[in-house]
């Protein structure tokens, strides 16, 4: 099941289209948020320094990607409104990423929907409560641009860079995806051992 995450095995296997469809599918749709995001990124434009794709094409193509499914998660959101809030937990569904994102909003408010994009599985579930919680479109928008561009911009030319600065960089690949994966979970550690130390409301 691993071997069938692992960003390059995703990236060399499915190609720039299937690149696209997972960040679409991690940015918006509920039962994305164990697809790899921040690694695959990277990995992809480390894999472009090396020649396999136009950087240009797939960094245009993520972050049209990005905004696009995060909008879609906005409109599913809306449209279940409370119901999403009420689902019984299932394979592909956790109340826990329901909390944990809301506890993102609680914390950064309207930003959220901007610092989410470096977090997994509050990436993909910080559009979907905006939804729930009718969060003006607009507003939302801006927010959803700036992030999809923030985040795919960054990722992808860190892993273009370093490819084009170190050609033999793709030899410590495994060990540079592990490091992404443990640094993007961090915030949620975090919050994890926030919640623990504080003491139960007596109300």
């Amino acid at each position: 099941m691993l071997h069938y995450l692992d960003p390059a095995f995703l990236i060399q296997t499915l190609g720039l289209l299937g690149v696209f469809t997972i960040v679409f599918a991690e940015s918006g749709l509920f039962f994305g948020f164990f697809l790899p995001g921040d690694s695959l990124l990277f990995t992809a434009g480390l894999l472009a320094s090396q020649g396999h794709f136009n950087v240009f094409i797939l960094w245009v193509g993520c972050m049209v990607a990005a905004i696009v499914g995060d909008s879609v998660g906005y409109a599913f959101g809306k449209r279940l409104g409370l119901r999403l809030l009420t689902k019984e937990d299932s394979f592909f569904f956790r109340k826990e990423h329901i909390h944990k994102t809301e506890a993102f909003y609680a914390k950064y408010g309207k930003k959220t929907i901007v610092l989410a994009r470096f977090v997994p599985i509050v990436r993909t579930f910080a559009p979907i409560l905006a939804g729930v919680g009718r969060m003006e479109y607009r507003t939302f928008l801006s927010y959803n641009v700036f992030g999809g561009v923030l985040w795919s911009t960054l990722l992808i030319f860190l892993g273009f860079g370093l490819g084009s600065i170190i050609p033999t960089i793709d030899r410590y690949l495994l060990p540079i995806v592990l490091l992404i994966i443990v640094v993007s979970f961090i915030p949620l550690l975090l919050e994890w051992i926030k919640q623990k130390r504080t003491p139960p409301s007596n109300v």
